[in-house]
């Protein structure tokens, strides 16, 4: 079949992942189960039924409105469908030549990474669940695909986690959990277990990067100060998934400025 039956595929799929995303997040909040019950409306609690429930669509032939009460449908719903059919594109697109096995486990571990974006976002914090799932993923992907870094970086990933989780755990240590927390220091394990090296630099700095050219953004407009807190979560996953997919194209960018 040619590929863009794949990559279709790939994003019906990744679409409705990204709608049970959105119900486990909202669950987790919630401390509900989201393998029981139906979903239903966070405003009115009317059950929803399957023409609520169709990823992105709804949301449009809704016009983000509830059904029932008429209340406003947040926009994180269709966002986080798409980004993660995006996302499950773009895992396909880039390791699909490794192994079908590979690319569901980073599709799994992707969807993790997107519950704890979106989870840290609203309520800065990381949710333990979604991590240890997702360094667990980790191994398994190493096993099944050959080991990532073995083919791509020349330490072993396993080194790349504890110095990655060391950096930010100093880092916890010195500014007494008011730079950074406990769930960045998981975070940074998870990222460089999946990344190796040098990817978890790459990671790392665009994770830093965006997090100070933000926070400078956000200190200009007075929404927040010197003194706010901002989820470092968020800059992190984005920090993943830009070294997971470029993260080659970026080093070489970077040494060709040494070796034109």
């Amino acid at each position: 079949m040619p590929d863009s039956y794949y990559l279709f595929i790939s994003f019906i799929l990744g679409l409705l992942i990204g709608s049970l995303l959105n119900c486990v997040i909202y669950r987790l909040e919630k401390g509900e189960s989201f393998l029981k019950g139906r979903s239903y409306c966070p405003n009115c609690k009317h059950s929803l039924f399957w023409p609520d429930l169709i990823p992105v669509l709804s949301f449009l032939l809704l016009r983000g409105k509830c059904r029932y009460c008429q209340k406003p449908i947040s926009w994180q719903y269709p966002l986080v469908e798409l980004v993660t059919g995006l996302i499950f594109v773009l895992v396909f697109v880039y390791f699909s030549a490794f192994s079908f096995a590979g690319v569901v486990c980073l599709w799994a571990i992707s969807s993790l990474l997107v519950i704890i974006f979106v989870y840290d976002f609203k309520h800065y914090l990381i949710p333990d669940s979604a991590i240890y799932t997702a360094i667990a993923l980790s191994v398994v992907w190493h096993l099944v695909s050959g080991t990532l870094s073995a083919k791509l970086f020349p330490f072993d990933a396993l080194y790349s986690a504890l110095l990655a989780a060391l950096f930010f755990f100093l880092i916890v240590l010195v500014s007494r959990g008011k730079w950074m927390g406990v769930g960045d220091i998981k975070l940074a394990f998870l990222m460089g277990l999946l990344l190796g090296w040098p990817g978890i630099l790459v990671a790392l700095f665009i994770a830093f990067f965006l997090g100070a050219i933000i926070g400078i953004i956000l200190m200009v407009l007075k929404k927040k100060t010197m003194k706010s807190e901002i989820p470092f979560g968020p800059f992190l996953v984005l920090g993943t998934f830009a070294a997971l997919f470029y993260g080659g194209k970026i080093v070489n960018w970077y040494l060709g400025f040494f070796n034109p």
